[in-house]
């Protein structure tokens, strides 16, 4: 070990022609995760419904109780499939 700590290889690197050598690019690609980017880019986001609950909710007219025990609902039923 200590013979190469001491006297490192030397390794001379080819000529490129004075250009900058080109570095390898390096791509990561999480599949769930790009797939949802994607769809949310590609899915039309329905504006006149988004602004028909935020009215609701500013008016004070939203179910919230509602809501929140239907999701709750149906998380419960997803967990005990």
């Amino acid at each position: 070990m200590s013979k190469v700590v001491s006297q490192p290889i030397k390794k001379s690197l080819p000529a490129t022609g004075g250009e900058a050598p080109q570095r390898a690019s390096d791509r990561v690609e999480l599949s769930g995760v790009s797939q949802f980017l994607q769809a949310l880019k590609s899915n039309d986001v329905r504006g006149d419904k988004i602004a028909g609950i935020r009215a609701q909710i500013e008016g004070g007219t939203y179910d919230l109780e509602g809501k929140l025990n239907s999701v709750t609902d149906k998380i419960l039923d997803d967990l005990d499939k």
